[in-house]
């Protein structure tokens, strides 16, 4: 149906009145001035994000598949009935598990350390291989070009490689791994070899789980691509020879448009630097998207398979080339109690055939082209993305701004902000910091070592949870406060609720009983911890009967009274604190903790 566009801004402008009209009603007083602005939310970035895009919105259409930027993808001719690569990990200890895997339903491998074993049997014209060997990625190299010239009858251009080479991105999060020279000795000998083999990953995944926001992490990324194309053009090789010697791989989180918007972005940032170097047509590189390590929990654990799907979707979606979905449990060193390796493998993997074969994603390239909301994010993604790149650019490279310590800081800084957003829930966190289970058993073995550096997103929240854990182990309860309800269920339902879900995510429990509570506060030398009584109610029950629960909750033992609801609520002295959306839930729940002798 076509858009009246002339009648369109005034259409809008009716919207946005009506908009300020209900913020008005819900909020009481005045319609804002900007109800939109009120509305809009913003990426880690500063990106704005509309509560509605509309035809105003519209941008020039992309060119198609395979044409230069190569926003909406790499390959015009991708093979619709495969679409992405269901791209599994392996250890070496694991190799066992690789033909099974490729059975059913892997298209391509990703291999640590020795791959020798674990390559056995593989047809390398049909599944392509990114390896990571770290410093032993020469060893690993011979090892694989071994497999290929034992191999029989195969076909060169079938074979995809990557030697999984990472210097400048393992030397930010300080993982072992080959120097620039070795990288680019891999490199020159990689482009005399007849197959398809880049040398040189561009680990974005690790700058992403050492706290890189997506337009770092893009950013830094194209940095660090820049630094690996002169090195390989000082050794000798062409600017076209140095593009087709490397490969990125990102990591992609349950954020699913910016997951999306993430990869489109990409390609226009590194088609941009093609272009720059007078060599457009050879801006197209593969990339990986890996499920982010950072955003997995060990908490609530089977959250992760949702994760893991809107993160797969996202990337699949986004024109990723190869997808890794990790398995549920990855950040537990014990994996989930009860279930075997195999089981998490097969659901990881399963989870990407299910969005391939039943949904259909990969049958139409970037389907995402032309949503208002996709093409605007991509843009804005894409030009903060540059904005970083001609920062480190101007500070010398990636390798002297790491080592001046720029990088440093701008992943300390991303990381301090995200914190602090996920201590106020303003970042929710799916059974930790919103919805936990406090009847899970506590996590065994601890977490998983899966990188040089993961600044995981719920670890402040787990920390917590695991003072729980050895205060559950001592007492034989959980930490717990007295909940003291005002007025009917329907009146206190609302605060009620909401304090037992912050009280949770701390591994504290609320329960009505006094005396239960008192069970629930023991300091390490046995004597009792303070006895914590949060009130709960509506704010005309405050009204009626706030500060008479208040003095009654303290003439019944309580040590310290708290209050569900904002500050000034009740006269002043009525309550010791208040629990609300906007507390820095970290610190005082740490501090209840403490009080409460865990």
């Amino acid at each position: 149906m076509a858009v009246d566009r002339e009648s369109l801004p005034e259409r809008y402008e009716d919207w946005r009145e009506s908009v300020g009209a209900v913020l008005a009603k819900s909020r009481g007083g005045d319609a804002p001035d900007d109800p939109v602005g009120t509305l809009t939310a913003r990426t880690e970035d500063g990106i704005a994000v509309s509560p509605l895009y509309t035809a105003l919105d519209e941008v020039p259409e992309a060119p198609l598949p395979g044409t230069f930027p190569f926003r909406r993808g790499t390959d015009a001719l991708r093979d619709v009935r495969q679409g992405w690569k269901v791209t599994e990990r392996f250890a070496p200890d694991e190799a066992e598990g690789v033909i099974g895997a490729l059975e059913s339903g892997a298209s391509a491998l990703w291999l640590s350390g020795d791959p020798s074993a674990a390559l056995r049997g593989v047809l390398l014209d049909l599944a392509p291989v990114w390896l990571g060997a770290g410093d032993a990625a020469a060893d690993s190299a011979r090892a694989l070009y071994a497999a290929l010239d034992g191999a029989e009858r195969i076909d060169p251009e079938g074979v995809h490689v990557n030697l999984g080479a990472a210097p400048l991105t393992s030397a930010v999060v300080g993982r072992s791994d080959v120097d620039l020279d070795e990288a680019v000795g891999l490199a020159k000998a990689a482009a005399e070899r007849p197959e398809d083999v880049r040398a040189i990953v561009v680990d974005g995944a690790d700058l992403h789980n050492a706290g890189a926001t997506a337009a770092q992490e893009l950013g830094l990324a194209a940095a660090a691509g820049l630094d690996y194309l002169r090195a390989l053009e000082k050794a000798g090789l062409t600017i076209p020879e140095a593009l087709s010697q490397l490969a990125f791989r990102f990591g992609v989180t349950d954020d699913q448009f910016l997951g999306i918007a993430k990869f489109r972005a990409w390609r226009t940032v590194w088609a941009r630097v093609a272009g720059r170097l007078g060599h457009p047509a050879e801006g197209a590189a593969p990339v990986h998207a890996v499920l982010s390590l950072a955003a997995t929990t060990q908490r609530d654990p089977w959250v992760n398979m949702l994760r893991a799907t809107v993160a797969a979707f996202g990337a699949g979606v986004g024109g990723a080339d190869y997808v890794t979905t990790l398995p549920f449990d990855s950040a537990l060193a014990a994996g989930a109690p009860g279930y075997s390796a195999a089981f998490s493998r097969r659901i990881a993997r399963n989870t990407q055939l299910l969005l391939l074969e039943e949904s259909n994603l990969g049958r139409v390239l970037d389907p995402g082209a032309g949503s208002w909301h996709v093409e605007a994010l991509t843009d804005d993604l894409a030009r903060a993305a540059w904005q970083v790149l001609q920062d480190i650019e101007g500070a010398g490279g990636l390798a002297a701004a790491c080592a001046d310590g720029t990088v440093s800081r701008l992943l300390s800084e991303a990381s301090a902000k995200r914190d602090d957003a996920v201590a106020r829930r303003k970042v929710e966190i799916t059974g930790v910091n919103e919805f936990p289970n406090l009847a899970e058993a506590p996590v065994a073995g601890g977490p998983a070592e899966n990188g040089a550096v993961i600044r995981s997103y719920a670890a402040p929240f787990e920390a917590l949870r695991a003072r729980s854990d050895i205060f559950l182990e001592e007492h034989g309860v959980r930490p717990r406060v007295w909940l003291v309800t005002i007025g009917t269920v329907a009146q206190h339902n609302g605060r009620s609720t909401f304090v037992t879900n912050l009280l949770g995510s701390g591994g504290i429990e609320a329960v009505a009983d006094r005396a239960e509570a008192a069970t629930g506060s023991a300091r390490v030398d046995g004597s009792p911890g303070e006895v914590v009584a949060v009130l709960a109610g509506s704010d005309a029950g405050y009204a009626e009967e706030g500060e008479a629960a208040a003095a009654a909750a303290r003439s019944g033992g309580a040590d310290r009274v708290l209050l569900a609801g904002a500050a000034g609520t009740l006269p002043e002295g009525s309550v010791d604190g208040c629990l609300h959306t906007k507390i820095d839930a970290v610190a005082e729940l740490g501090d209840l903790l403490n009080r409460l002798g865990a």
